[in-house]
């Protein structure tokens, strides 16, 4: 069956005539009909995907081909997309179709990608379950009664179910990475600056990052390579040569020092997600590498220092979002404030409210050094552990959530609980570095459980080479949920 194939093996098979890209997507679209109670997408373009197929087949035909070539993708529905939708998950955007592509979304389509549509969200990438998507929660594949995880949750389980073989995702506090935990993927958030953020609605510009999520290290190593480079219509990207990732994952482990953070071992963790992180941490050592207990002092407050610099840039990137230029539009009101008022009243959800009020009062006069210079002075001195640890190990490992999957609407009325489910993740995107959970085992109730490693600016190819090495010696990776073989 090849919805069962990872990205690589059905690159192989299209080079080898087994089968058509127009054979491929059909298989594919055949399956998001066939799982629409999983949410995991708020648009399907099914002609148009079709279309891009046979233009694929043709291309494979005349000898133009690459190793994306004809492949099914999803993108997470906050990347602009000229021609579709992107609602970035809310009722302000429910309507919009982009004039233009972002330069993810251009760059895979420049390698012959299929966009088969665009995955469900988290409103304006605010959560971690995809529970305040306008459109309705996704359900986690593995058991449909608990979160995806998110903000990226739709493409998670859109991967998970094999609805794609890949798909892309944002990650500003822990979006590609817990949700991969949760379903079992393997999901990396690249350096900040690493891609492209041109066309990717911002929520906090100083923290958003995309990367792949996927099956395997491999797959997305392969994505990363057609993803990553500078952007000089990006500010925040960084004109630094993009290695071949690809290539990287051949490279031993052996000799290499993972260091094991004490704060990421407390009683916060479940029982299930020690024992399974343990005993991926044997595996490594089974590889070669030597693990050190080290600390990261700091990483406490990553939780409080994240949720007042988010809120902030929140607050200042979503007043674009007024019914005046684009977007939802209140029907009746008096006035121009009127207008404002109502519009941002109805266009957005809850969680997106309370975040731009949370960095409105944090930014505004009288309490800005109190708590936004205030929290951008810890994020230097979390910046600063990572840097202090790595001077004694190679990279960091550690659970990706403390829990597995939990259920639907059992802490959507406690946010601080909800936010809670972040604290392995958050610090990386405070320090900018790369991190990438891959799924290391199951708890007692069949759910997955993600390790995190992390690294040092720019080491995404040592990253992706950890992760492989681990794949090729356990097959995690390879399970599907039942209902989905």
């Amino acid at each position: 069956m090849p919805y069962r194939q990872t990205l690589s093996a059905l690159s192989a098979m299209l080079e080898r005539g087994e089968i058509s890209s127009v054979e491929l997507i059909q298989c594919f679209l055949d399956r998001i009909g066939r799982s629409q109670d999983l949410n995991a997408f708020i648009t399907v373009d099914e002609e148009g995907a079709l279309a891009q197929a046979q233009s694929a087949d043709r291309s494979r035909a005349n000898g133009h081909t690459g190793a994306l070539t004809g492949l099914p993708i999803a993108h997470k529905d906050i990347f602009c997309s000229r021609g579709l939708k992107t609602t970035c998950g809310s009722r302000m955007l429910e309507d919009f179709v982009s004039p233009y592509d972002a330069t993810v979304v251009e760059r895979l389509a420049d390698t012959g990608t299929v966009l088969v549509g665009k995955t469900n969200m988290d409103e304006f990438a605010m959560g971690s379950s995809t529970e305040t998507s306008w459109f309705g929660p996704a359900r986690n594949p593995w058991n449909r009664s608990r979160v995806a995880g998110g903000s990226s949750g739709g493409s998670a389980v859109a991967v998970a179910a094999r609805l794609v073989p890949v798909a892309t995702g944002t990650d500003t506090g822990g979006s590609i990475r817990q949700p991969a935990a949760f379903c079992g993927l393997t999901g990396l958030k690249p350096s900040y600056g690493r891609v492209s953020r041109y066309g990717m609605i911002a929520y906090a510009s100083s923290l958003d990052q995309a990367g792949p999520i996927a099956q395997s290290a491999e797959d997305a190593a392969l994505l990363l390579q057609a993803m990553a480079g500078f952007d000089p219509r990006d500010a925040t990207s960084l004109d630094k040569e993009v290695p071949d990732y690809t290539s990287a994952l051949k490279h031993p482990v052996a000799g290499l020092t993972i260091g094991l953070p004490k704060e990421f071992f407390d009683s916060s963790v479940d029982e299930s997600v020690g024992y399974a992180s343990h005993a991926a941490l044997a595996e490594f050592e089974k590889l070669g590498a030597r693990l050190t207990d080290i600390s990261l002092p700091h990483s406490a407050a990553g939780i409080p220092c994240f949720y007042v610099i988010a809120p902030a840039e929140a607050s200042s990137n979503l007043s674009r979002f007024d019914g005046v230029r684009y977007g939802y539009r209140t029907e009746s009101y008096r006035d121009l404030n009127e207008m404002y008022e109502k519009t941002r009243a109805e266009g957005f959800g809850i969680e997106v409210k309370r975040r731009i009020m949370i960095g409105t009062f944090a930014l505004s006069a009288g309490y800005y050094d109190a708590y936004y210079r205030k929290a951008q002075k810890i994020r230097q001195i979390i910046a600063d552990d990572f840097r202090e640890a790595f001077r004694h190990c190679d990279y960091i490992a550690g659970p990706t959530s403390p829990t597995t999957a939990f259920a639907l609407g059992e802490k959507t009325n406690d946010p601080v609980s909800m936010y809670l489910s972040d604290i392995f993740t958050i610090t990386a995107n405070l320090a900018g570095i790369p991190a990438i959970s891959i799924p290391v085992g199951f708890d007692n109730t069949g759910l997955p459980i993600g390790l995190q490693l992390t690294g040092q600016s720019f080491d995404e190819p040592g990253l992706l080479k950890l992760a492989y090495r681990y794949q090729q010696a356990t097959d995690w990776h390879r399970h599907l949920p039942k209902d989905f073989s």
